[in-house]
Order: C-alpha cells, then structure tokens, then sequence
C-alpha cells in the first residue's frame, strides 16, 4: 500500500472530481460517510458524542458526520472552533445543511469560556484541522487541544489527529491525542513513526474510493507492507525437489556466553524452510548446539572462545553473521577478512554490526545488497545520532543507496530501505517481541530466504513480515508479556499457513 504525501492526497482527490468525475462536497459525504459507519457500529447508544469542528474541510467532514448520526436518531453535540472569520466553501455548505435540515445542538467556541464539560462517558471526535495544517496550533485552538487530550473520553481523530504535521516533524505539545484516527484512502507517514503513536493510537484506512487510475500511477518510495504485498513473493515447493533445492546456509555465531543468540539464529533459519545449516562456532559452543539443534551442521573454529577463522565458502548460498559474535581482536580481523572474500548474498546483525561501526571504512567494501539489521540503537551507532524518526529515516534510505545495501531498522512498524531508495513499513508484530533473542530470530529467518534464492529485497520485506506475523500468532495464544524469542519460532508454521491460505 501507498504512503502518499499531503500534496499527493490533495492531487488524488483533485484527480478523482475532474475525472469520476463528482463534486468536491460529494467526495466530502463519501468520505465522511466512512466516518459515520465506524461510529456509529462501535459506539455505545449511552455515549454522548461531541464533535468539535473547524472552519476547513475537516471541520466539513465533522459536520456530515453529525448530520449522517442524526439521520439514525443519534443527536451529537457539534462545536464550531472559530478560530478564522471564514469557512472553507463545502465546509460551509455542511455547516447550512446541519443548520436547515437539523436540530442538532451547536455551539461556538471563541474563547476558553466557551469549552464544554467533557466526561468519560463522551466521545469526543475531533475534526478541527486536517492534513494541510502547516503551523502549530496557536491559542484558543491549541488550549482546546490540550484541554480534550486531559479528558477521560474515547478520543477519534477524522483523517489526521488535529496539530500532527503528516510529512515532517511536529511540535509534539500540541497535537490532539487520538485513541483511534480514521484516515482516508492511504496511511500518513507520520503515522509510523514512534514520536506520533502517543498522538494516533491505533489508526484504520478507509477507504473512500479515490479513483484507482490516480492511486496506481502515483509514485512514492514509502510503502506499507500488507499480505498482498507479500503473498506473491513466496516460492512454491515442488514435488521432486530435495534439501540442495533450497539451499545451504552459512551461520556465523556465538561466542563465550553468547552461545544462546547462535542456537535461536540457527533455529529460525532451520524453522524458515533452509535446506542445509552450517553453524559455525567457538568450540566452546559447539556442544550446546549438537545437543539442541541436531537438524544443524557443525562448523568449528580453531578458537575456544570466539569467531577468528574460517575455511572454504565455495558451499553455501547465503551467509548470517553476528549474533552472540563478541568483538574480540581476532574476531574483528577475521570478520574483516569475510567481508573481502564472501561471494553470496550476506546478512549482518548484532556484533557484527557493532564492529562495523567501529570501521566505517569498511562500508563501501560491502558486498552489494548485504542486509544490515540494526535496532535503532545499533543503527545509529553506523551512522550517527539522529534527533526525529523523519531525519532517521532519510539516513536510513541514504545508507542504503549510498552503498546498495538493503537497511533493516528494527521496532514497531520495522523499516526496510533499499538500494533504490523505497522504504517499506511493516504492518505485523507487537509489543511482546520486544524481547531478547527476537532479533537474532529475525536474521535466521532472513538467512534462511537468502540460502533459498528469494533475493535480498524480498527476503528482507518478507523476512520481516514472517517475523512479525509469527510473534503475533504466538501472542494472540500465550499473550505479550509472556512471549520469548523461542516462542516466535514456534509459530513459523502458523504464520505461513497464514500467508499461503486463500
């Protein structure tokens, strides 16, 4: 799914009136309709709903949905925001129709006198700025704000919660908090990013029929990665293929006191579909490995403790490098070296990304198309601190196409940039893979589709998908809090039987 920006939400439905071609307030009463169906299906008949309007085209939205709740007996409250002299021209249309056709309780809101006693048994819908804002709100607005955000109502946001800034970052003490936003047609990609969830809360598109001539053309390098995005990407197995099908991988883990990061990698990526699994590790790891994962194959270093060596790689079709590595001196040489020699598509992760940070130099003798799986902090260990999830972003994409890299930020929402500078947001996981080991399960599951021939863009969108769906399968079962790494591996089969179901 398309992340459109504001300009290109207002070219989409500019497009959509010159060539459905409908009215401008039309397309307003669609849209707004879409509203009033959530409403009116979730809220309790005991509620008191109290929608507070603008004087643009959001505050119009509000006022078809106060009109569309009285058709079916449900009287809100409006209050008309004054915060301009004039009303944008379908604003004021819906303004004379809720006025002429209703008896729908209105009040205005000039100064703090005016605001209303707001309880937990209201619903406050919010439609006083939309995606055009461009400036903090000031004054009485932003008093408003602040004073609905201290309520204890359910707080819905239509489109955009009011004061958030869709394409760039906002002055987060004023902006409207939403326990639901109702956005229309495409996700905003302020949505997605960690500083707004306090302002969103849990968002839902609508869809309000934009034409789908503008939509398919229209072209962003923000997408959003949902099920029929992923589908395709998955390879069928045939009947007389066999374990060199799909393919061998080269794990490169564990040291002194890391050997659990090893086995969870090498587990996911046994659990992922690989063919074959060389685990190469310290000897002092080696035992726990034989004993837990006997699927897996042994490859040993000379060293007791740590990674300092490596033999032919002539074998394999994918290589993993890092969890549980350590950064011991004979560990940074012999990494050094790897990176020189590896001849097929490579993912890094945890300490060999950390190593990577201390020599940044080394980037640009990456492999192409290496996949980097750093969590925020490790990411800006490569590439500097950064001060927005909007500046994390641009830097993300930058060290993807800087080195052809695919850049794997880990979190809520997971970032996937490639080398051509496309960004994909992840729709799967939850708050329970927030958990040691999660992302040394990620890296095997991305291994895994390496050695399997996906290419290093679809087994990192896919790779990350799986990932999430997985732990949300795990979670809906055993719950968040009790959710460990292990647990998401579990769910590999569930999450792609999911996947590959009709």
């Amino acid at each position: 799914m398309k992340i459109l920006s504001v300009e290109q939400i207002r070219e989409a439905d500019k497009y959509t009136i010159e060539n459905e071609p409908i009215e401008s307030v039309d397309l307003m009463e669609r849209a707004a309709t879409k509203v009033f169906e959530w409403l009116y299906r979730r809220t309790p008949r005991e509620k008191t709903i109290k929608i507070f309007c603008g004087m643009g085209n959001n505050g119009g939205d509000g006022l078809v949905v106060a009109r569309l709740l009285n058709e079916q007996e449900i009287v809100p409250q409006v209050f008309m925001v004054r915060y301009s002299d004039r009303m944008s021209h379908d604003c004021e249309v819906n303004y004379y129709r809720l006025v002429n056709e209703t008896k729908v309780p209105m009040f205005d809101i000039f100064t703090e006198d005016d605001f209303p006693k707001v309880d937990a048994n209201d619903v406050v819908v919010d439609a006083i700025f939309g995606s055009g804002l461009n400036r903090p709100p000031q004054g009485v607005t932003a008093d408003l704000i602040a004073y609905l955000n201290q309520s204890k109502a359910i707080r819905v946001a239509i489109d955009i919660p009011s004061g958030l800034f869709a394409d760039e970052p906002s002055a987060l003490g004023f902006i409207f908090k939403a326990d639901y936003t109702l956005t229309f047609q495409n996700p905003k990609l302020a949505f997605l990013l960690p500083e707004n969830d306090p302002y969103v809360g849990r968002f839902e598109v609508l869809d309000i029929g934009l034409h789908p001539r503008y939509l398919e053309d229209v072209e962003t390098n923000n997408l959003l990665t949902v099920k029929a995005m992923v589908k395709p990407i998955l390879h069928n197995r045939t009947k007389y293929s066999h374990k060199g099908t799909y393919g061998h991988a080269l794990l490169i883990a564990g040291s002194e006191g890391k050997t659990g990061a090893a086995l969870l990698c090498a587990k996911a990526c046994l659990r992922t579909g690989v063919g074959l699994l060389s685990v190469h590790l310290p000897k002092v790891a080696q035992l726990p490995l034989q004993t837990s994962i006997p699927e897996a194959m042994i490859d040993g270093d000379d060293s007791e403790t740590c990674f300092s060596m490596f033999g032919k790689l002539d074998a394999y079709t994918a290589m993993g490098v890092g969890p549980g590595l350590g950064k011991a001196e004979e560990t940074v040489r012999a990494l050094k070296r790897l990176i020189q020699e590896v001849q097929v598509p490579l993912v890094m992760d945890a300490d060999a990304l950390n190593i990577l940070s201390d020599n940044p130099t080394w980037l640009p003798f990456l492999p192409a198309q290496t996949i980097l799986t750093p969590h925020p902090k490790e990411f800006e260990r490569v590439v500097g601190k950064t001060s927005t999830s909007f500046e994390r972003l641009e830097k993300q994409r930058e060290l993807a196409t800087k080195y052809n890299l695919v850049v794997i930020v880990k979190g809520a929402h997971t970032t996937v940039a490639l080398p051509n500078g496309t960004i994909f947001f992840n729709t799967t996981g939850n708050p329970g893979m927030a958990t040691a080991g999660s992302g040394d399960v990620l890296t095997g599951i991305i291994l895994s589709l390496l050695a399997q021939r996906y290419s290093p863009e679809e087994a990192a969108v896919l790779g990350v998908y799986l990932h999430g769906l997985a732990g949300d399968l795990a979670a809906e079962e055993i719950g968040q809090e009790a959710l460990i790494a292990s647990d998401i591996t579990e769910y590999f089969g569930k999450a792609y039987a999911a996947l590959h179901a009709k």
